[in-house]
């Protein structure tokens, strides 16, 4: 960091807000499907029977509709994180733009 722009930056109260709010959103996300993955596969692993239960047609079973229910959460958890990046996070940036311009 020996670049003073650099170290302005980094010293900056708001990029400090930035930085803890962008980590802790993403290791609470990263938590969250970590669980469901972890889960889903708990239960190939531990419960071979449940998820061979068939639901509605003879060749639908709960596993399949829960593998799909994992695919989608990580599109649900992707589009949250989205949202937020371009709500909060720019806000934050534009924040530190404008205090870093004075």
């Amino acid at each position: 960091m020996t670049d003073p722009m650099t170290a302005r930056i980094a010293q900056n109260p708001r990029f400090k807000e930035l930085v803890h709010e962008r980590t802790r959103f993403g290791w609470i996300l990263t938590g969250a499907m970590l669980v469901v993955y972890f889960g889903f596969i708990g239960l190939i692993a531990f419960d071979k029977a449940l998820l061979a239960t068939k639901i509605g047609t003879p060749t639908t079973s709960l596993g399949l509709i829960l593998g799909v229910a994992v695919i989608v959460f990580a599109f649900i958890l992707t589009g949250i994180y989205v949202q937020r990046a371009n709500g909060r996070f720019d806000d934050l940036t534009a924040e530190l733009i404008r205090d870093l311009g004075r």
